[in-house]
């Protein structure tokens, strides 16, 4: 039995039972031989795109003994799969820029229908997956984070409007505890709608270090004389701002609340 990483077991943990599942650069196929191995996928495409990691994929699943049930398949994204093949996909360790390309590229294709549920651990610009995610139909039903080798990981779980119903995420009484106005759109698709109300420590821990990044880099832009870097400059001190006042807002609302 394969026993998996902390941030791929977070991914395991959301899928549904019985789904057929479409791992988008399975690394191995890690992911896929888990799921058939527990009895939460009945059947599985890896997916890789280049000659390496597809051979590393088709050796997992061989020494699994596990050919009948995961195909590893080589080709770019959802290409791998066909309308109506799947009901849920994984991807996992891309750049959310990149995710939310290949789902839009996959939608274009009609690779998603029949999907009910996209489990995605972006490494960075989780907003742009959200955001993507918002405007396609896709209902956010959860959101986890894990620290792993000194690296932090955000894992978002979305169901579109066959899978099962959840709340709005983004609804504005879920943020009602912590001031009228005081979480802006923005803020919640770059900070997670489920994270931030939950405030947890790996979560505060990533804010924090980001907010150092972000200071250092408004630091050198003051050495700047350029307009356009002032104004860069300016943006950013505004976006520093609202990432201190939700920290302090769900700090306070969490202390109230013990």
């Amino acid at each position: 039995m394969i026993i998996l990483s902390k941030r791929l077991q977070c991914i395991a943990e959301q899928l549904l039972p019985g789904s057929r599942v479409a791992d988008i650069g399975s690394d191995h196929a890690l992911l896929p031989v888990y799921l058939l191995q527990r009895g939460i996928a009945v059947e599985a495409v890896a997916g890789e795109l280049t000659a390496g990691p597809l051979a590393a994929a088709q050796r997992g699943v061989r020494d699994a003994g596990l050919q009948a049930k995961i195909q590893v398949r080589q080709g770019n994204g959802l290409a791998v799969i066909a309308a109506g093949e799947v009901d849920a996909i994984t991807i996992a360790g891309m750049g959310g820029a990149l995710i939310r390309d290949i789902l839009e590229a996959g939608r274009l294709q009609g690779k998603l229908s029949g999907v009910r549920q996209l489990v995605l651990q972006p490494n960075i610009g989780e907003d742009a997956v959200r955001r993507w995610l918002r405007e396609h139909g896709w209902q956010l039903a959860g959101e986890r984070i894990v620290e792993e080798d000194g690296k932090i990981y955000e894992v978002l779980n979305a169901y579109s409007a066959s899978g099962p119903s959840v709340d709005d995420a983004y609804a504005a009484e879920r943020f009602a505890a912590l001031g009228d106005g005081r979480v802006s759109d923005e803020r919640l698709l770059q900070m997670g709608p489920y994270l931030l109300l939950e405030g947890g420590p790996v979560w505060r821990k990533k804010w924090e270090l980001e907010l150092r990044k972000m200071e250092r880099i408004s630091q050198q832009m003051a050495a700047s004389e350029l307009e356009s870097a002032r104004s860069r400059r300016a943006a950013l001190e505004r976006e520093m701002e609202e990432i201190r006042e939700v920290l302090l807002c769900t700090h306070t609302d969490r202390r109230s609340s013990d």
